[in-house]
Parts: C-alpha cells; sequence; structure tokens
C-alpha cells in the first residue's frame, strides 16, 4: 500500500476537486485549481488549450515514448434533493470520499496526477520519455471530441484511460452513435386529415419495422444495440394540426469493425422499401450532430458517432503491462468498458496503443450520492505508477 503521507495526499486532492463543481462547459474552476496544483508538485509544465484540456507535463532525462494519461473533469448535473448530503462536499468518512465526479472520475484525476508525480520524483526524472497527464473538459456529452485537440497537440504513443474499471485492466469498449431518424408529411387541420399526411403515422410505421433489425453481436464486447431515446413532433404542441415532421434519435452501441455506412444500411434498406410501398412516405436517416460551448468560448461540433476499440489481450503491450499489473495488484485481470470512453478518440480514431484503468466501479457514475472507495484511490495510484514504468520502458 502507499505510505500514509501519500494515502492522506490523494484522498485530499479528491475531496478538493470534488469541492468544485465542474459541469461540462463549466470546467474553468477545477482546471485553474489542477494547474496551479500540478505546478505546485513538480510537473514541468502545465497547459490549458483553447478548449480548456489542462496537460500536466514531466520530461524524462533521455529520449522515449510519450506517455498520457487521461481522465476528464467534467461532470453530469445533480438532483440535489436526493442526494443525503450536499453533492459537493468532499466529505471523507466511513473509508470512502463522496461527492459529485468521485467516481466519475476526479478520484482517476487525482490518482494519476500524484502518480506520475511520485514516479517522477521516486527517480530524480531517470526515465526515458515524457508523462503527460491530460485533465480533458466535455466527455460526458461529446466523449472523444475534446481530446482530438489532446493527441494533436503531444502526438502520444501510448494513452491510459482512466475511467472506473474496478482496478481492472480494460483492453477495449463499445462506441456509441447517436442515429437520427425524420419522417416528413403535409400539414392540415386535424378535421380534415385527408388533406395532410401524418408524419408520425409515417413513423410508427417505420419504426415497427426497425425493431426487428438484427443488431450484430461480438463474442467479447457484446450486442449492438439500437434503442429508441426519444421522439418529437412538429408543430408541438400540435393543437388541430397534422403534424408535418416526426424526429426519433436512436441510441447505437457500436462494435469493433462497424463503419458509418455499415450502421445506417439495413435502417436506410427499410426507408428504401417502405418509400416503395407508400409513395407518400419521405424519410431520411442520419446520425445526429451536436455544438458545444467550452468554457474558453470556443465552439466544439462533431457528429455523434464515436468508434469501438479492442485489443488482443495478446498484444505485447496489453500482456506485459498486466503482468506487470499483477506484481503490484494480483486481483488485476483483463476486461472491457460496457460504455464509451476518450478512448473512442485515441484508440477508435487515432489507432494510439490504449488501455483503461480505474478505481471504483462503473455503475457508481452518475449516481445519486457518488462516491469512491479510499482503497480503491490508493491501489490506483500504485497501479498508474506501474503502468508509466512499462509503458515508458517499452
Amino acid at each position: 500500500m502507499l505510505a500514509k503521507e501519500r494515502a492522506e495526499e490523494v484522498v485530499q486532492l479528491c475531496s478538493s476537486l470534488v469541492k468544485i463543481p465542474s459541469l461540462s462547459g463549466e470546467e474553468q474552476k477545477v482546471a485553474n485549481f489542477i494547474k496551479h496544483y500540478a505546478e505546485k508538485i513538480g510537473f514541468d509544465e502545465v497547459k490549458i488549450d483553447e478548449l480548456g484540456n489542462v496537460a500536466a507535463i514531466i520530461n524524462g532525462s533521455e529520449e522515449g515514448p510519450t506517455v498520457l494519461l487521461d481522465g476528464h473533469i467534467d461532470t453530469v448535473p445533480v438532483q440535489e434533493s436526493n442526494w443525503n448530503e450536499h453533492p459537493f462536499s468532499g466529505s471523507v468518512r466511513d473509508g470512502k470520499v463522496f461527492g459529485r465526479g468521485t467516481s466519475d472520475m476526479k478520484g482517476a484525476v487525482s490518482a494519476m496526477l500524484l502518480a506520475a508525480s511520485y514516479y517522477a520524483s521516486d527517480r530524480n526524472k531517470n526515465f526515458p520519455g515524457k508523462i503527460v497527464v491530460s485533465c480533458s473538459v466535455h466527455e460526458e456529452c461529446f466523449e472523444g471530441v475534446a481530446t482530438r485537440n489532446v493527441t494533436a497537440q503531444f502526438n502520444p504513443d501510448y494513452v491510459v484511460i482512466g475511467e472506473a474499471t474496478n482496478l481492472q485492466l480494460n483492453n477495449g469498449q463499445r462506441g456509441r452513435a447517436e442515429i437520427l431518424l425524420e419522417t416528413f408529411g403535409k400539414p392540415a387541420h386535424s378535421s380534415n386529415p385527408e388533406a395532410g399526411i401524418n408524419a408520425v403515422t409515417k413513423m410508427v410505421t417505420l419504426l415497427s419495422k426497425i425493431q426487428n433489425v438484427e443488431i450484430t453481436k461480438h463474442p467479447i464486447l457484446g450486442k449492438g444495440i439500437l434503442e429508441l431515446t426519444d421522439i418529437i413532433s412538429s408543430p408541438y404542441p400540435g393543437a388541430s394540426v397534422i403534424p408535418s415532421r416526426a424526429s426519433v434519435t436512436f441510441d447505437r452501441r457500436l462494435l469493433v469493425n462497424e463503419t458509418r455506412e455499415s450502421v445506417l444500411e439495413p435502417i436506410q434498406e427499410i426507408i428504401n422499401e417502405s418509400m416503395k410501398e407508400d409513395p407518400e412516405l419521405q424519410a431520411e436517416v442520419s446520425f445526429s450532430s451536436g455544438n458545444e460551448s467550452c468554457y474558453t468560448g470556443t465552439i466544439i461540433e462533431a457528429e455523434r458517432f464515436f468508434p469501438a476499440w479492442l485489443y488482443d489481450e495478446n498484444e505485447p503491450f496489453i500482456q506485459k503491462t498486466f503482468q506487470n499489473l499483477k506484481n503490484v495488484l494480483p486481483e488485476t485481470a483483463i476486461s472491457h468498458y460496457s460504455f464509451c470512453t476518450n478512448g473512442s478518440h485515441f484508440a477508435g480514431e487515432a489507432n494510439i496503443p490504449t488501455v483503461g484503468f480505474g478505481p471504483s466501479l462503473e455503475k457508481l457514475a452518475h449516481i445519486d450520492n457518488e462516491y469512491i472507495e479510499i482503497e480503491q484511490l490508493e491501489k490506483a495510484v500504485i497501479g498508474y505508477i506501474s503502468i508509466i514504468d512499462t509503458l515508458a520502458n517499452l
């Protein structure tokens, strides 16, 4: 286990970060806190980029790989009335730290920052390459989009995603896409429906067919889920008006090797066949797009398609990292994420060798009365030191 002083330090840092609310797009205060803290504990350079991502950098004494550890600093909102105590209290008791972001994922960010600092100071910076701790923004609504900037700046050789893994070593994840299906009709007074074309009725017919689409499965990652998450008609409210437009959003969980074209193809085929059967039907399918305002004022825009990724357990960088982790944390096993992370960019888009390792459980993300176990925090620091040492010396 960690020395007492270091164990207390990681708990205190986690608590301090939790006390600073940082919804997506409102991360400035916590970003500034991290910048000053990282400078204080010996990082060589700390940068905040145009999107607000914080990058804390330690340079080794010789040439070598850039090892980047990424953890997002934004959180989802809270419904304070559902919490037993203030969600930004950062209170420490019963072997846990409580508050929004403890598990998702200010605990991991705390462990990453201190692990990098301890690793460098214990070796007097006598190691190859460079360590970058990326504290990224806007992950909760735009997985991987803000971190495209991080890759452009540092071109990492290896990436460690700090999302919760219960201290297991994750070698992949399902991706995520938002599919937008729209039908178009003709408005008319609802007392004379024959004069119009009801876009909602047309949508219902399509949905009855789409629900029978066979979604692919993967032996490790599981199902590529297609789940309807909202339906909106226009105009709304439709007081005595036949709706002229209806739109549906599907949450689609992506598997490896799925492309934009392959994901939309079965739905497009249903549309094409349905339009042959019904000349009045007009429909389109696409991926939804969005834009978000960063706290710096910069706008990020992207199509909501975030790829899956998976590495074979026998990949040398996976196996070496795994074996060394087991030397310090014998309970470590190889697993994978069920949800989407910034790894969609690093591994899925940029093809950078990536692993996931983080304290706490996936199921504790986004819940009321969120917490992280202190034992997990301490072990995460030990694990990150091992991972940094392994990847820096490959």
